[in-house]
């Protein structure tokens, strides 16, 4: 996640709201990975009309300069303001403050924890049972890709590991190349049942953790490391057709990923 825009090609945005980047209040922190302090200032800014509506925000090295902390210490603190619906992060970088930024009067207390946590604690029974579904269904997914997998299904796969471990660190590349990798390996069943209940499953579990996996899981690069390295595995087992193999490298996979977000519930 970056408030920097990037060089690809995509379309200019910026042209649509020709304004400078709005400045930011930032009181410089004493203390270290005091994203949520980052956040609450920001917030507080919004919440008073300092930064209004449409806004754009300074770039992450910008923010990052102002409060004197690393930008991945900035990027924790983007999805926190991203997920209390306060900013919109646009492909490509760029932010801005949301079009209806919500009531300050109905926000969550402070004293609660993170704020991208608290909708993950309101719908905790709901989470747990799309993971236990989810495990048992990628699983089957992973034992019968093994058995049914052709040559196209391997070389894609393998394309995208290889993007995954050049994206290790980066939050937004590396949920990307993580939901493919999963979804080309259902797809590899055959099974156009298995497929859609999948992408039902995942669709409505991937919302509800989007941000705190990017922080918990793909900021960080001895954590994305370990996440490729798991991958490699399963793919291994697919490779070569094992079965078995296959399965239990995906239900220790998903057993490490679920140990981390359950931290949070």
């Amino acid at each position: 996640m970056s408030c920097t825009r990037s060089s690809s090609a995509e379309p200019d945005h910026e042209h649509e709201h020709p304004r400078e980047a709005r400045p930011i209040e930032a009181k410089r922190l004493t203390k270290r990975n005091h994203y949520e302090e980052i956040a609450l200032q920001i917030r507080r800014q919004i919440e008073d009309g300092r930064l209004k509506p449409g806004d754009k925000l300074p770039s992450t090295r910008e923010i990052s300069e102002q409060f004197g902390v690393g930008r991945s210490t900035t990027r924790e603190a983007l999805s926190a303001l991203k997920a209390m619906g306060l900013i919109d992060i646009r492909q490509g970088g760029g932010c801005r403050v949301a079009a209806a930024p919500p009531d300050p009067q109905r926000a969550a207390p402070e004293a609660a924890g993170p704020p991208e946590l608290l909708s993950l604690r309101d719908g905790r029974k709901t989470l747990l049972e799309l993971l236990e579904v989810r495990q048992t269904l990628e699983v089957s997914i992973a034992s019968i890709a093994a058995a049914k997998r052709t040559a196209e299904d391997l070389a894609a796969l393998r394309a995208l590991l290889k993007e995954m471990e050049a994206g290790i660190g980066d939050d937004i590349e590396g949920e990307r190349t993580d939901l493919e990798f999963h979804m080309l390996l259902a797809r590899a069943t055959r099974n156009e049942i298995m497929i859609s209940l999948f992408a039902s499953i995942t669709g409505q579990m991937e919302r509800a953790i989007r941000d705190i996996r990017r922080v918990e899981l793909y900021a960080s690069r001895s954590v994305a490391r370990r996440l490729y390295e798991e991958h490699s595995a399963i793919l291994e087992a697919v490779a070569e057709q094992e079965p078995l193999a296959a399965s239990l490298r995906m239900n220790e996979h998903l057993a490490h990923v679920e140990r981390m977000l359950l931290r949070h519930l």
